[in-house]
């Protein structure tokens, strides 16, 4: 496994924290001009390091994306490269840096317009910033239209133009990028869709802002990856046994025993010491049929309580194949009560939809619950998709955790952790082909197997999200659930050696 990003290089910040660092760095002494040089240099240095010499166009802003604009011009201008450079708005309503920029800058400047595009240059996108509050209209909203819509090269400076930083929205329009150069640290909007698929490759560039203010800051958000959860993984010791790796237990249904399989076999393989699934006396020797390693439990008959707190469980997953209905409402409540740490999942979750407040008065302990949105929607109507573009997923499932109590994880392309104290991280790493039946599953199976081992609910669901998705890349096409379980040795060989520095 190659070298893991630093915590440092997976913060993630947003608009306001990132105006914070600049604030700091010009406060010690670095000036407002000097960081816009260096952002229009790395900017240059970028699209020098990718491209060879062709006719390239810079579409500058009224605004300080517009001045980095400027000063790429003039850089690529003095590299040789024929550079039009047209803008928005008047050069006398420049303000700041901005107009210290554009007046350095001594070659032609055109209004703004759709002609700005003919001849297929490259594009050099400095319209807007991240902090954009309003949607693009207009004649800016008109060129980024035809920039997607010809399929022009461009190269976006910070975030593409039209894409609000703290969400990843788009605010009325906004061109793809095939390479976006951010600064000192990538933005929620890089890794959340739908701009993550806007943005293409991104490079981080340095100008100049102190590490340190990354301590003053202390950002509540990070990308995913080892550095936030490696150190904590839950190693067996030379002389552990099965229960000192924990006893999890998962509920299962009388029809869909597929479900619970699959999260048994992710919770073994992932380290749980030992794995019960208690289901319908009925349906027990299908679940054994295939796992001689498996223990299971009939449910009829006893104290469901009691089955939960039996000596050394110490987690519970319900949901996956439990079925909709009262009885598992029951468990879940009888479950929360008897003070077990729960993941929640699927069936688990979709029997509170119509009462909600019901399971979250419910929460008193860390406890996990891992919707997708048509669940999420059912828990939280006030925070579904129709909030999404108003608020971002970030902030959804931040509100989502504060109301209920517990660490969600809503699941997606961009799935996000949540925690209530406000600690968030996006996952970045799942290819497509994890849109495959059973994928649930295993991802509940696998929080589940790391929090019977003793990890937090918040940094296990991390964990679980970042390994699924790195096992499935490394898989690629033809994935299914099955292949996941299978491809997790290989990869746990790695995170430990990469863990004891082997």
């Amino acid at each position: 496994m190659e070298r893991a990003a630093s915590r440092r290089d997976l913060a993630l910040l947003t608009v306001a924290e990132m105006a914070r660092a600049e604030a700091a760095a010009m406060a010690a002494g670095r000036s407002g001009g000097a960081l816009m040089e260096a952002a229009g240099q790395a900017v240059t240095q970028a699209v020098l390091a990718r491209w060879a010499r062709r006719p390239v166009a810079v579409l500058c802003g009224p605004g300080n994306n517009g001045g980095d604009g400027f000063v790429v011009a003039r850089h690529l201008a003095r590299a040789g490269w024929p550079v039009s450079l047209a803008l928005l708005g008047r050069r006398e309503a420049l303000k700041g840096e901005a107009a210290a920029a554009a007046a350095l800058w001594t070659g032609s400047i055109r209004d703004l317009t759709l002609d700005c595009l003919d001849g297929e240059p490259l594009l050099v996108d400095a319209l807007f910033g991240a902090g954009l509050d309003r949607p693009v209209d207009g004649v800016a909203r008109a060129v980024l239209s035809a920039i997607g819509e010809r399929g022009l090269p461009c190269v976006a400076v910070d975030l593409p133009s039209g894409v609000q930083g703290d969400t990843g929205q788009v605010m009325g329009a906004a061109a793809p990028a095939v390479l976006t150069v951010t600064f000192f640290k990538r933005k929620p909007a890089h890794v959340l869709f739908p701009g993550r698929a806007l943005a293409g490759e991104v490079v981080v560039a340095d100008i100049g802002l102190a590490e340190g203010a990354l301590d003053a800051i202390g950002p509540r958000q990070h990308a995913n990856g080892p550095a936030l959860w490696l150190a904590s993984w839950p190693w067996p010791r030379p002389q552990a046994h099965k229960y000192d790796r924990g006893h999890a237990l998962i509920v299962a249904g009388a029809k869909m025993t597929g479900a619970a399989r699959l999260a048994a076999a992710a919770a073994r393989r992932i380290g749980a010491g030992l794995v019960t699934i208690a289901g319908p006396a009925a349906a027990l020797p299908i679940i054994a049929a295939e796992a001689p390693g498996l223990l299971t439990e009939a449910l009829e008959g006893g104290d469901f309580a009691a089955l939960v707190t039996a000596r050394h469980r110490n987690a519970l997953l319900i949901g996956p194949g439990s079925g909709v209905d009262g009885g598992t409402r029951e468990r879940v409540l009888a479950a929360l009560a008897a003070k077990q740490t729960c993941v929640l999942d699927a069936d688990a979750l979709t029997v509170f939809a119509d009462r909600p407040s019901r399971l979250f008065e419910a929460i008193a302990l860390p406890c996990l619950l891992t919707p997708h949105e048509g669940e999420f929607g059912g828990l939280f109507p006030d925070l579904g998709l129709d909030a999404a573009r108003h608020r971002g997923k970030l902030a959804r499932v931040r509100g989502a955790a504060g109301a209920s109590g517990a660490v969600l994880l809503l699941k997606g392309a961009d799935t996000v952790i949540a925690h209530p104290d406000g600690r968030a991280i996006v996952n970045a790493n799942a290819p497509a082909d994890l849109a495959t039946a059973g994928s649930g599953d295993v991802l509940a199976g696998l929080a589940l197997g790391l929090i019977a081992q003793g990890l937090a609910p918040f940094e296990a669901a991390a964990a679980a999200a970042w390994v699924q998705g790195e096992v499935a890349r490394r898989f690629g096409p033809g994935l299914i659930a099955e292949d996941l379980i299978e491809g997790l040795p290989a990869l746990l060989r790695e995170l430990r050696a990469l863990s004891t520095g082997g």
